[in-house]
């Protein structure tokens, strides 16, 4: 799957999240298309095979293809064992990626985003690098935050990646907020919880990347994710700071010419002027 990804046009692929064992996820349906908003309600519940398989999967895979590898925790983990399996994760996947994203955001395992507090994040951050520094050669390591964050609580965030050192932050995850949709009432309560991503998130998370980027000055890495749906909204993300934009709803409504297009605008948005 990656060295397709690869031939149409990313430069990297993350795969996740992976936890230590592997889960269902929580029960169907958990997605569901918001069409007039160009958007996806999802509530997956991190279904994978466990870290174990994604390593084997990865052990052969072509060196010049970068893959990041997405961690979290079992849904039946307690939080105040969640470092450990953060830990677990990263040990199983370190020889097999190239960096790592590690997932407190998601909205879709109870309790996860308490993670994002101050005091449990540096915990988890901090035993993450001690795994990391203990390698001959370290892995990027980038936390991955949501949209709902308040300006303070973002705050937080970046007095985290200083004095954690981690290398950069990935903005953002899928959103709970559910404002300003086309989509009926009716239908999106009938879809239940979850998180939003698409068009509707756009704006706000090319705020908390701007917002991050005005506090967090380069070699900090920035990630922009969120309704990126065109090459004038990748473009709005590295013109906010962005170094990197990921993709993941805009596929669905555009297909792979989006990356095609995405990839010239970028040329030209970096050929000297």
């Amino acid at each position: 799957m990656w060295m397709r990804l690869a031939r149409i046009g990313f430069s990297h692929v993350e795969i996740g999240t992976v936890t230590p064992l592997a889960q269902p996820g929580n029960d169907r349906p958990r997605l569901f298309r918001l069409k007039p908003d160009r958007a996806l309600i999802n509530r997956m519940g991190f279904n994978n095979d466990g870290m174990l398989a994604a390593a084997a999967r990865l052990r052969n895979r072509p060196k010049h293809v970068i893959v990041g590898g997405n961690i979290g925790k079992n849904k039946a983990t307690p939080n105040e064992n969640a470092v450990d399996d953060y830990v677990k994760c990263f040990d199983s996947l370190f020889p097999v990626v190239d960096y790592f994203t590690v997932n407190v955001s998601s909205p879709n395992t109870p309790g996860l985003r308490a993670l994002q507090d101050k005091g449990p994040l540096l915990e988890l951050l901090h035993a993450l690098n001690a795994r990391n520094a203990a390698q001959p050669m370290k892995r990027p390591l980038l936390l991955k935050i949501a949209p709902d964050l308040t300006n303070e609580q973002l705050d937080d965030v970046v007095a985290v990646v200083k004095e954690s050192g981690i290398q950069g932050v990935v903005a953002t995850n899928t959103t709970i907020s559910r404002a300003d949709l086309e989509t009926s009432a009716a239908e999106v309560a009938a879809m239940g919880a979850g998180g939003l991503s698409g068009a509707p998130v756009r704006q706000r998370s090319t705020e908390v990347v701007r917002y991050l980027r005005d506090r967090l000055p380069r070699p900090c890495v920035i990630i922009g994710v969120g309704g990126i749906d065109s090459a004038e909204a990748a473009m709005e993300k590295l013109e906010a700071g962005a170094d990197l934009v990921q993709v993941y709803t805009g596929l669905v409504y555009e297909g792979p010419a989006l990356l095609k297009h995405i990839n010239e605008a970028y040329a030209e948005w970096k050929r000297p002027k």
